[in-house]
């Protein structure tokens, strides 16, 4: 009889709060949400926090940015430290602050203040080729809130322009003008669909290009 009272609900499939999956094993994946299907429960303030610094503080992205600085410094382009050891250094922490900062107002605080997801959800196979890549494109603008409804993408695009706002502080005057902020958005922008992209059709190349080696992974 108590056997039968007993009503066991399935598990929900969830997907985790941030993936550690790396894109050609080197980009890392974090707000990328793999499993269209999946059961996505909202980010708590401490995971979109942690997303934050694990993004700004990842190997990778210290490594673009001195990658980045060390071109920079070549042709004493923006922003224009001018040259030696000294403003190479300036260089390479304005460019982790110009990642880090964009991250923090739109990943970190206003996603959180706005109860918006900072993650990126994948389209799937289940849609064609040109569908996934205006999705990809779309969620520039399109996002989703904590409640699983879509929303505008506040915070990205105004944690991006704050982020942009915000290298006015540690720039040197000669690099602080409308044309360096526009072109520092085009980057962004085009940075963000690049990424959107990666992210959605990442998958697919594994599962193309390494059958072979995931056919002997465990089914679940």
């Amino acid at each position: 009889m108590l056997a039968a009272l007993i009503i066991v609900a399935p598990p929900a499939i969830v997907a985790p709060a941030i993936n550690e999956e790396r894109i050609f094993g080197v980009i890392p994946n974090y707000q990328t949400v793999n499993d269209p299907n999946a059961t996505v429960v909202a980010l708590t303030a401490r995971q979109k926090w942690t997303l934050f610094f694990k993004q700004s503080m990842d190997p990778f992205s210290l490594a673009g940015a001195a990658v980045g600085s060390v071109f920079s410094q070549m042709g004493n382009e923006t922003p224009r430290y001018g040259r030696g050891s000294a403003a190479l250094g300036k260089r390479f922490g304005a460019a982790v602050a110009d990642c880090s900062t964009q991250s923090f107002f739109s990943a970190a605080v206003l996603a959180t203040v706005l109860h918006q997801d900072p993650r990126y959800f994948r389209k799937g196979p289940g849609s064609g080729i040109p569908v996934r890549v205006l999705y990809s494109v779309s969620r520039l603008v399109v996002t989703r809130g904590d409640s699983g409804a879509q929303q505008f993408n506040t915070s990205g695009l105004l944690g991006m322009a704050m982020g942009i706002a915000a290298s006015n502080l540690y720039y040197p005057s000669a690099s602080i003008s409308g044309p360096v902020m526009a072109g520092r958005l085009y980057t962004s922008v085009t940075g963000g669909m690049v990424g959107n992209l990666m992210s959605e059709f990442w998958p697919d190349l594994q599962k193309k290009f390494f059958h072979r080696r995931r056919s002997h992974e465990p089914q679940s």
